[in-house]
């Protein structure tokens, strides 16, 4: 059993790893395609013949100027130092509209000057070697080594991200170190921490976060009708209008007799499109590409942030209709009654709150609570179906059903606000 057991976890992972070769020969084709595009774009237009022929040597030219920024020259500094600050501004305008903040902030500039004294260090232990030019640390589990300083003196991430583990081991000393970056840098995170774990690091645990590609219908990177790469903030605005079209549709509002000004409309606008795209990024299995159908995320029904929303906004107004504030003296003098079984199936679920955040923190995969959150919603509109709350046949047993909807809306608002996902009481 047990010699079975460990061939289909061998299958499972050769499966997966044939996967991933596959997804990463795909991808290098279709770089290559486009490169074969732009040189063949190039080669039939003399202007820019010319000007690849003049400028032959723009990729060299360019990496000496990351040297002498490197090295700080006064001219190259001087032009970061007024290009920064624009571009933490762009960045941080994102930030505050989803809601982001960071307890702290240091960018790549700020591990700079531990950089020299970590490769001279590395040199003097004997981790780091002298290869071509370059100073290399060589890992057996792998065939290339992690250069961290190349021959122009020039310094490479894989330096910057160790300086930022020995940093941050020496001021927070954390548990974990969690990376957030796509797939295709999965081999930059096998070596750097193979490296932080030969330079003495390991204790913390060190992950790397991989997720797949957001894709157009036609599986390839989702991009505008121009070719070039979706920007975030376009992708934020698109889907707070489709949001605006479906959630405050008048006939809609009308039908459901709601009464909205037109910026409380702009506000679940924003957070039903908002919420879209963070839930439609964060219900997929991470490592897996998706597909971006914004038409689709802002649904009212299936699996959204939508639906969700609107099920926290439902138990919202049945407390309003029923003139109940769900105060601690409220809570307490109420009797919970389960005696049909959509009511049983309905606490039952909102007692698996637990496990969910465990199992998603357990392997960094959000989509766990995303699922617990979407089948919530779904047995809510059971119970809603088939338990009258305001008609209940007793004052006893509606009090019991608006303890359950209470109940649902207080985890569904947590749950969502746990994802980055504001909720509204009106939808």
């Amino acid at each position: 059993m047990a010699a079975a057991q460990a061939r289909a976890v061998g299958n499972k992972k050769a499966e997966k790893d044939i996967k991933a070769a596959t997804r990463g020969v795909a991808e290098a084709e279709e770089a290559l395609a486009e490169l074969d595009k732009k040189i063949a774009a190039v080669s039939h237009d003399p202007k820019l013949q010319k000007l690849a022929t003049e400028h032959a040597d723009l990729e060299t030219r360019a990496q000496q100027e990351t040297v002498k920024l490197h090295t700080a020259d006064p001219e190259n500094l001087e032009l970061w130092n007024r290009f920064l600050p624009l571009c933490i501004q762009e960045i941080e305008q994102v930030y505050r509209r989803l809601h982001i903040t960071f307890d702290h902030q240091y960018g790549e500039s700020f591990y700079h000057p531990m950089l020299e004294p970590l490769v001279q260090r590395l040199e003097q232990s004997g981790l780091a070697q002298p290869s071509d030019g370059a100073v290399c640390i060589f890992l057996p589990d792998f065939d290339a080594p992690m250069i961290v300083r190349k021959q122009d003196g020039a310094f490479l991430y894989a330096t910057t991200d160790l300086a930022t583990i020995e940093y941050r081991m020496q001021h927070f000393h954390p548990d974990a170190i969690l990376y957030v970056v796509d797939h295709r840098q999965s081999e930059h995170f096998a070596k750097l921490f193979a490296a932080a774990r030969a330079i003495g690091y390991g204790d913390v645990e060190l992950q790397h976060i991989s997720f797949g590609t957001v894709t157009g219908p036609d599986g390839k990177p989702f991009k505008t009708r121009e070719g070039t790469v979706v920007g975030l903030e376009y992708l934020l605005d698109e889907a707070v209008e489709r949001a605006h079209q479906v959630v405050c549709d008048p006939e809609r509002l009308q039908k459901a007799n709601l009464d909205m000004s037109d910026a409380e409309k702009r506000g679940i606008a924003e957070a039903v499109g908002l919420g879209a795209i963070k839930y439609a990024d964060l219900c997929h299995n991470r490592t897996s590409d998706y597909v971006f159908d914004v038409d689709q995320m802002v649904q009212m029904d299936g699996n959204t942030s939508a639906y969700i929303q609107y099920s926290y906004a439902r138990t919202c107004s049945i407390l309003a209709h029923a003139g109940v504030s769900p105060t601690q003296s409220w809570l307490s003098s109420v009797t919970l009654s389960l005696e049909d079984a959509a009511e049983r199936d309905l606490a039952l679920q909102i007692l698996q709150l637990e496990d969910a955040l465990l199992a998603a923190v357990d392997g960094y995969f959000p989509s766990t609570l995303t699922a617990y959150l979407y089948n919530l919603a779904k047995q809510f509109a059971v119970f809603y179906d088939r338990c009258p709350v305001l008609k209940a046949e007793n004052a006893q047993l509606r009090q019991s059903r608006l303890l359950l909807c209470h109940a649902t809306g207080a985890t569904l608002k947590l749950g969502l606000n746990l994802l980055g996902i504001s909720v509204v009481d009106r939808m």
